[in-house]
């Protein structure tokens, strides 16, 4: 783990984007890292939640350009693609687990649409976050022409891809882009404590409704009704639920296994 800072501690997968001097920017090793964090994470039954952030003054500026400038020996948009970002974007969506991302800074082309596939995130006041790709002659990729309109709105999200602006984190918090602005004095603790709740929390349950709101973006409403009914089922045989009732009788806080 060169490229990243990995480690777990109190129920959580801690990942650190570690390339400060080119602004956390991808090449494929990180790439490859990042997936081998989150695989980690995803098989080890120790951790209940996981926490993506940044290291330096950026969160990630997305594609290292450098590794690319190469137009006849550089790696083609499908290694790209399909071996570097698509598989990060598949595991962030996929594991049952929640996943908190911290913007510490700016989040550019694929940086921010993989702030954007985590489950929750929030910013610091002082960061920023740009569809860079058409300053370049590129699409939005990282899954951000299925998410980014998801969140904001088809006009907003072509204007943003579009035009390539600077969106502010107060910005991106007002048009749902994120799920919350925290102050840059103590941003890191705040954000870690997110991931520290969750990790407390019912796991299963909390995985249920991540699956669930995965197929609600391609159900209609009775199919997404019969999947509600199916993962309650599920969720009311876990011991967390058991636990949550017994807590709430007794008048007491509940003490959550993950299970």
């Amino acid at each position: 783990m060169e490229n990243i800072r990995f480690n777990i501690e109190d129920a959580i997968g801690s990942i650190t984007l570690h390339r400060p001097q080119v602004y956390n920017s991808f090449n494929r090793q990180m790439a490859l890292e990042v997936q081998k964090a989150l695989d980690l994470c995803r098989d080890d039954p120790s951790v209940r939640a996981i926490y993506l952030t940044g290291s330096g003054k950026a969160f990630c500026a997305g594609q290292d350009l450098q590794e690319v400038s190469d137009f006849e020996n550089s790696p083609s948009f499908t290694t790209i693609l399909g071996e570097h970002y698509n598989p990060i974007i598949q595991r962030l969506r996929s594991i049952e687990k929640p996943i908190v991302c911290a913007v510490n800074g700016v989040a550019a082309g694929a940086g921010a649409n993989i702030a954007f596939a985590c489950d929750i995130t929030v910013a610091a006041e002082s960061a920023a976050f740009i569809q860079a790709f058409s300053k370049i002659g590129l699409i939005p990729d990282s899954g951000g022409t299925f998410i980014l309109p998801r969140l904001v709105g088809w006009q907003k999200a072509a204007a943003l891809m579009m035009l390539g602006e600077k969106v502010s984190a107060k910005e991106a918090e007002a048009m749902g882009m994120i799920y919350k602005t925290l102050p840059d004095e103590g941003f890191a603790a705040s954000a870690y404590h997110i991931a520290q709740t969750l990790a407390q929390m019912p796991t299963k349950g909390l995985a249920y409704t991540k699956h669930l709101l995965n197929r609600s973006l391609i159900n209609d409403l009775e199919s997404q009704l019969r999947e509600e009914d199916s993962y309650q089922t599920l969720a009311g045989n876990t011991y967390d639920y058991k636990e949550g009732v017994k807590a709430f009788l007794e008048k007491r806080k509940p003490v959550f296994k993950g299970e």
